[in-house]
């Protein structure tokens, strides 16, 4: 099933890039916050993603890093899970940049021809996959 995406519902998973205090601030002034802060030193990549899967029969996981997708172009769909439960995966309409925390079963599909990701993590990304057994696409709640 397809959910909205706002930070009650993405909780479980991460956080919304965003200004929490955008309209309770000066309208003149420059506003300034720290969405998410990695307190150990540890280097750090950006990375670019062309999504053209329109399904997807694993997701993937990276305990050691946080993970922001942004979206850049196009339609994407983002499913998420915290456990390896097929029961809990939970599928997003990605329309606006988010963070994943670490540890986080995670997949992307176009909606378009093909989609465009901004994607920040650390520099050295240890990765996990789960092999579904069935295939998620752009029906939220379908399987294959």
């Amino acid at each position: 099933m397809l959910k909205k995406l706002n930070s009650q519902n993405f909780k479980p998973f991460g956080h919304i890039i965003h200004h929490p205090y955008k309209d309770t601030h000066d309208k003149d002034k420059n506003l300034f916050h720290i969405v998410l802060e990695e307190q150990n030193p540890v280097g750090w990549r950006i990375a670019y993603l062309i999504v053209r899967d329109k399904s997807i029969n694993r997701l993937e996981q990276h305990p050691g890093t946080f993970e922001s997708f942004e979206p850049v172009y196009g339609k994407f769909l983002l499913y998420v899970a915290n456990e390896k439960n097929q029961k809990d995966i939970s599928c997003f309409y990605l329309d606006k940049p988010v963070i994943l925390y670490k540890g986080i079963w995670h997949g992307v599909v176009t909606l378009d021809a093909e989609a465009e990701i901004k994607i920040t993590e650390n520099a050295n990304v240890e990765c996990n996959y789960w092999d579904l057994g069935f295939l998620l696409d752009q029906t939220p709640g379908s399987r294959e």
